[in-house]
């Protein structure tokens, strides 16, 4: 009786897989930002317009908006930082790069929250008997761009639980990557939509 030794084929299926995944994904991602890109596009184009029918609520926003916008500024740095590190194999500064990230990201939402209470207590609402367009049209375009923020926060603990499980390397950090792209794409979404906030009103 001949003794035989299987041999373990590679699974060369998968590998093509993921190659195909790797391909597709920045572009998918692509058409994802542009399709966002023309829904704030529309939604400020909308804002302008209503504002010259009249009837139109000038305030000031809360100073908390300011606050705000440094700290998404500087999670894109730290963001750069844990970009940098994965590239280098550099497991403990991709980490600290992407939980400084995080948490960032975390501030940032509550600050959100805190100017909408602030704007409340201001008498800006949302909806209801004393709301005004101004007032409906700032905190809705704030909240589509908090609902976009809730994505970019589970990327970035998706990928801050892979670099801890080692899962990227400097061959293979698309992961780290993709969350990157959006999350500075939503950093200057945010910058833009301060700045137009604050100077049309």
């Amino acid at each position: 009786m001949e003794n035989t030794i299987k041999i373990k084929k590679p699974n060369h299926r998968k590998e093509e897989i993921k190659a195909a995944q790797r391909k597709t994904a920045k572009p998918l991602l692509y058409i994802g930002i542009v399709s966002i890109v023309m829904l704030f596009a529309g939604l400020t184009s909308a804002y302008v317009v209503r504002a010259d029918n009249g009837n139109w609520l000038v305030f000031n926003l809360p100073d908390i908006a300011i606050i705000s916008t440094a700290i998404i500024v500087t999670s894109s740095l730290t963001m750069l930082v844990a970009q940098r590190a994965i590239k280098k194999n550099n497991y403990k500064l991709t980490t600290i790069g992407l939980a400084l990230t995080l948490a960032l990201g975390l501030a940032f939402f509550y600050t959100q929250v805190e100017a909408w209470k602030q704007l409340t207590a201001q008498g800006i609402y949302f909806v209801g008997k004393y709301s005004n367009a101004a007032g409906s049209f700032l905190y809705f375009i704030a909240l589509i761009h908090m609902f976009h923020m809730i994505g970019g926060l589970i990327a970035l603990g998706t990928s801050l639980t892979k670099t801890l499980l080692k899962k990227y390397s400097s061959a293979d950090y698309l992961g780290i990557e993709l969350t990157a792209i959006y999350w500075h794409f939503l950093d200057l979404l945010w910058v833009y939509l301060f700045l137009f906030l604050y100077f049309y009103r």
